[in-house]
């Protein structure tokens, strides 16, 4: 039997996380009645149905129909739910199977899951009850099919680079890869630390007609004035102390390839006069020698600083800026891309499952919330890092708000606290909206209006109206 619910008469109490459209779903119940009605309101809620009798009927139809969940009554002739589970894992391991079983029996139920099945539901079933446990049941099989292949695509043996992402920021940002990757011009790319400037500087590279020669990569902070002169130009024999034999730099090593340049707002002066003579001659000298080389290198360079602020203080020569910033792409943060979060999420805990022998199968709808709430002040860098440690920590095959630090957990709180769905005018949601996307977006009006879809003059209407508040 199922119990009345209070859907109302258009059914608007849906689980809306789930695509029915084409889903398959195999009623098992030895009570004919409750077996049709249940048949019916799956239907109507847009599943493809069919039904058994009993266990052994069903195994029948899993032989020739693929579904995507078995729900069973537990207690049935012939064959009951529990030897059933048992018999349709032996076929399909995969496959979410649901248990049926009255309120007086739940430790049925409970060693029923332990035996393999997914979830369970107490008779007489509310429908809201089995619309929101088949909905879960089927996420949670569309994030193993993602996960496994997530982790096929890693195990390929040539893996090019990947900027993940469906987000407009994320889109425009291969936008611009593809329109400026042909061409040999110099890219400066700008963003803050952790959001994935190297990334866009490989698929620069690898979209080119540079694909099959060097990426060489330099991370000029990490070397004094003099080394790092040594490692882009190279040195001769006894050029100075140290020098027991001549070397090449990057700059040769990277001959008809690309060379990257991380931090380059950290680049000396006196390294900044040579590198601006190679962008425009295409030729520079080996430390302690008079001979000049040329070699066809593309630069792409990177920064989190402001370099224009840089120039104005005198710690970055205007004329190297020009010369660099003939392409400007910019890295958006995190959290001006949060629908790209559980993507990412997804990614990483393939990934670290993997590489610490873990069968994380699962990540809780919570945990996903959390992640997205909070605004990611190290970006993916720091999403990564958390992840890391959440695949580290959890003891079992699913990743949960526990597993995530608290202070991340109370950030996230912190970030919504104003917001509450429902109980907010879409008023509130609206201002909510447009103060997070400009603040995210560094106060950039136009960048606002682009990624809420909205005029810039409706949105400098309205923070001026906020402001007054």
């Amino acid at each position: 039997m199922l119990e009345s619910d209070a859907r109302g008469a258009d059914g608007a109490a849906r689980h809306e996380g789930v695509d029915r459209a084409g889903r398959k779903i195999l009623v098992v119940d030895d009570e004919a009645n409750a077996r049709s009605a249940l048949v019916a309101l799956l239907e109507e809620d847009g599943y493809q149905v069919r039904s058994a009798p009993d266990g052994f009927k069903a195994l029948g139809v899993l032989g020739s129909w693929h579904c995507d969940v078995l729900l069973t009554d537990l207690r049935m002739p012939v064959m009951d739910g529990l030897e059933l589970i048992r018999k349709a894992k032996e076929q399909r391991p995969e496959l979410p199977c649901i248990v049926m079983t009255a309120f007086g029996t739940v430790e049925n139920a409970v060693e029923a899951m332990k035996l393999g099945a997914d979830d369970y539901l107490t008779k007489p079933l509310n429908f809201d009850a089995v619309e929101m446990v088949i909905g879960r049941c089927i996420e949670r099989m569309e994030m193993k099919r993602e996960l496994t292949v997530l982790r096929a695509e890693r195990d390929r043996k040539k893996q090019r680079t990947r900027l993940l992402g469906t987000s407009a920021p994320i889109l425009e940002i291969h936008k611009l890869i593809d329109q400026v990757a042909t061409s040999r011009a110099t890219v400066l790319i700008g963003g803050e630390s952790g959001t994935g400037k190297e990334l866009v500087a490989r698929l620069i590279h690898e979209k080119s007609s540079r694909a099959d020669k060097p990426f060489i990569r330099l991370h000029c902070a990490a070397l004094s004035e003099s080394l790092l002169e040594s490692e882009l130009f190279g040195h001769e024999r006894g050029s100075f102390t140290g020098a027991t034999a001549r070397r090449t730099g990057r700059f040769e090593d990277a001959d008809g390839g690309t060379l990257f340049l991380d931090e380059i707002g950290e680049v000396p002066l006196s390294i900044q006069v040579k590198l601006l003579r190679f962008l425009q001659q295409r030729e520079f000298e080996r430390v302690g020698s008079n001979k000049t080389i040329s070699v066809d290198v593309r630069i792409v360079a990177a920064t989190n600083r402001d370099l224009e602020a840089e120039v104005r203080a005198g710690r970055f020569r205007e004329d190297f800026y020009y010369r660099l910033n003939v392409i400007n792409i910019k890295t958006p943060p995190l959290r001006a891309r949060r629908s790209d979060v559980a993507m990412l999420v997804r990614h990483f805990v393939a990934r670290f499952a993997d590489e610490n022998s873990k069968a994380i199968t699962e990540i809780t709808p919570e945990t996903i919330e959390a992640l997205e709430a909070y605004d990611w002040p190290g970006n993916v860098r720091e999403l990564e890092n958390i992840i890391e440690r959440a695949v580290v920590l959890a003891e079992h095959d699913r990743i949960e708000p526990r597993h995530l630090p608290p202070s991340l957990g109370r950030a996230s709180i912190a970030t919504r606290e104003d917001i509450h769905i429902p109980g907010s005018t879409l008023a509130q949601l609206e201002r909510f909206a447009i103060l997070k996307t400009h603040e995210a977006t560094g106060g950039n009006t136009a960048e606002t209006a682009h990624m809420l879809d909205v005029s810039v003059r409706k949105i400098q209407y309205k923070l001026k109206e906020y402001s007054s508040i």
